[in-house]
């Protein structure tokens, strides 16, 4: 899409990548992309004697991400933008990175059931939430940056399904503050092994699907594919522990590029 203006696939691909996903590194690219080491290392170089991306160190990991003062970051992110807002659905799930944990491609159904369980036992003591978000890009409205709080009531319709209802208040950096609602069903498919989510904005009899989520790791979950809404993006995450339950989820759109994260407790 962007190939004849930046004159090579692999600088198209990072870019779009380091834009949704912040940073990156040179196997990661190889092993998600599925395009040999050497010419995205090259690619990766290019960028960085251009000025328009840094590196550094993890340990033994060099970690690429955009350089902050690179002169037209802002133009360049508008285009990225565009650019992936035209991708279709299955592109777009293939340059998200869903953080999985050490291990988990080889979780087993069984496996794969225990952390199902183990986390729709946490999800059943919910009782409170707190959320930020935060513009990923300049030329979002700050307006969208804040923190709210809120109570969660939840109702066991039977022993597969749980309703959310969230009600609190949404504060901004700015200082404007509003109240929200929010109705969430979840549903546990003991014999998938899976849990998927629903907004309830029209009423139960008229749901609107946002993911199946399948475990990821041993106290992580992650769906099966994005969720689209007016053009906009949808990704999320779960991990859970002890103390709670945090959801990420990443929105990119045509007048939307955000990340939220949502703690219960």
């Amino acid at each position: 899409m962007l190939t004849s203006l930046f004159g090579n696939k692999n600088v198209e691909r990072i870019l779009i990548f380091l834009f949704v996903n912040g940073k990156c590194y040179g196997t990661q690219l190889h092993r998600l992309l599925k395009v040999p080491l050497t010419p995205l290392q090259k690619a990766l170089n290019r960028l960085e004697v251009g000025n328009i991306i840094t590196s550094y160190y993890e340990g033994k990991t060099r970690l690429y991400q955009f350089n902050p003062a690179y002169p037209f970051m802002t133009e360049l992110e508008l285009l990225l933008k565009k650019a992936y807002t035209l991708l279709s659905a299955h592109d777009k799930k293939e340059y998200y990175v869903t953080k999985i944990e050490y291990g988990a491609q080889s979780l087993k159904l069984e496996s794969k059931t225990q952390v199902v369980l183990a986390f729709w036992k946490k999800l059943v003591g919910i009782t409170q939430l707190t959320f930020n978000s935060k513009a990923k890009s300049e030329e979002q409205p700050s307006g969208r940056n804040g923190r709210g709080k809120g109570e969660v009531e939840s109702v066991k319709v039977d022993s597969n399904v749980l309703i959310f209802n969230e009600r609190g208040t949404w504060q901004s950096n700015e200082g404007t503050q509003m109240a929200f609602s929010n109705v969430f069903r979840w549903t546990l498919d003991r014999k998938a092994g899976l849990i998927s989510l629903e907004h309830l904005r029209r009423g139960p009899d008229h749901p609107v699907f946002l993911f199946n989520l399948t475990p990821t790791g041993k106290n992580s979950l992650s769906p099966l594919d994005s969720h689209l809404c007016a053009g906009d993006t949808y990704f999320g995450q779960i991990h859970f522990d002890q103390q709670g339950l945090r959801l990420n989820w990443r929105v990119i759109g045509p007048s939307k590029n955000e990340e939220m994260d949502y703690y219960y407790m």
